[in-house]
């Protein structure tokens, strides 16, 4: 993907764009259920008297998000009867997510842990999936010089849905219980449909593939071929796993410092929101103007610098102010540096096999959350929150060594 330089009106003219709005939309549906199966599932599991290494292990119901990839040939050889290719499997996917986030709601985690996990699981399978077509819409209808304003802002979009589900979630649940808060969330996801309505098809460049042995096998082969093939597959595994491994437990963290629901829900979520917002603009304004390799890198070691700020955390204790400005510059990198990773996922697939490429990638991102993510419950009983925070800021440094690896052998095509 060649990213180049705009002047400003330029820039403000693609960011007012309607293609751009659709991204951030589609950003909200994507993060809206991925913290139903997290924070706010965590935080109605601790209430339940449910122990950390179970909590810790629930993580494994996410395993559709690694698991992507397997079906998402279906989505680029098969058309559904109505709405296109994209917007009709669109269509299919939500009205699915929301018919499993309503099942979640009558879950009881505290005495049915299995029939929870059963339907985290089946609402995680529908959230993968939608994700798969969330992808290729935004790499088919943005061009590539796009790719990185429409990355930041579907990561707007995703932290607003997360935002509404972790934050407004915790608020809601002191209110209205959790049970009702998973229903809210469901009409919440119906909005989404009409989104996907009014939306414009993209244009079927190349067709769909002549056959499923087409859609399943040559998307792999044509990836595979390329020079570091496995290498960027691994760089795409490291580079986020200790921000994934350390926002695992983060809600019981805050909980176990001594904040209230309605605490971290105003503070973490509203008050880190417009942080979220604000790195994910800048980023995406930054990577048009010093280009992926340079904006990986540097919000890359911002991560890390805000993990470890989380240990610092332990030493103030239940103090308002500082939960604010961890919060703040965990939320500012945060966007900063999904907004490029993002960003360069999306320059390294082929058009002609969107869903399945993307979902081979993201595939990969999802990994940490799942395995790296399951053990930390573990982890944190072990070592105590302080060191945990800081193995987690540590192990930022093999990703981003691999980076700059991957930098001297580029041949002009990763990085232009």
């Amino acid at each position: 993907m060649t990213i180049h330089k705009k002047n400003w009106r330029e820039v403000l003219g693609a960011l007012l764009s309607g293609r751009m709005l659709v991204a951030f939309i589609m950003g909200f549906a994507s993060g809206l259920p991925l913290l139903l199966i997290g924070s706010l599932l965590q935080a109605w599991m601790k209430e339940s008297g449910v122990d950390l290494s179970t909590i810790g292990l629930f993580a494994l119901v996410g395993l559709p998000y690694t698991l992507k990839f397997v079906w998402a040939p279906l989505m680029d050889r098969y058309v559904p009867p109505f709405l296109g290719r994209r917007r009709g499997w669109l269509f299919v996917w939500q009205a699915c997510l929301a018919a499993s986030i309503a099942l979640l709601a009558f879950s009881d985690p505290g005495h049915h842990l299995l029939a929870a996990a059963l339907a985290s699981l089946l609402l995680s399978f529908f959230s993968a999936s939608q994700d798969i077509v969330i992808d290729a819409y935004r790499r088919e209808s943005l061009a590539d010089d796009e790719q990185g304003m429409g990355a930041s802002l579907y990561v707007g979009g995703y932290r607003v849905g997360m935002l509404l589900a972790s934050g407004g979630g915790l608020i809601l649940a002191d209110l209205i219980g959790y049970s009702g808060t998973y229903l809210l969330m469901s009409a919440s996801m119906l909005a989404c449909v009409i989104a996907t309505l009014l939306s414009s098809e993209p244009e079927l460049e190349f067709g769909t593939p002549s056959s499923l042995r087409a859609a399943v096998v040559e998307p792999f082969l044509e990836y595979f071929r390329r020079p570091y093939a496995i290498a960027i597959l691994l760089f795409i595994l490291l580079y986020k796993i200790g921000d994934i491994m350390a926002s695992q437990m983060t809600t019981p963290f805050y909980l176990d410092l001594g904040f209230s629901k309605t605490e971290i829900g105003a503070i973490v979520k509203l008050f880190g929101f417009w942080a979220t917002i604000a790195g994910t603009l800048v980023g995406g304004l930054m990577l048009m103007r010093i280009g992926l390799f340079a904006g990986l890198i540097g919000f890359g070691v911002l991560q890390g610098v805000s993990t470890a700020g989380f240990a610092w955390l332990t030493t103030i204790g239940h103090v308002d102010w500082a939960l604010a400005a961890v919060v703040t510059l965990e939320n500012f990198s945060g966007g900063l540096g999904t907004a490029a990773y993002i960003g360069f996922m999306a320059s390294l697939t082929n058009k002609r096999f969107t869903a399945t490429q993307y979902a081979l990638l993201t595939s990969f991102m999802g990994m940490p959350r799942i395995f790296a993510a399951a053990p930390t419950g573990y982890m944190v009983e072990s070592m105590g929150w302080a060191t945990f925070f800081l193995f987690c800021a540590s192990i930022a440094v093999p990703g981003l060594l691999l980076l700059y690896w991957l930098r001297q052998r580029d041949r002009g095509v990763l990085f232009r």
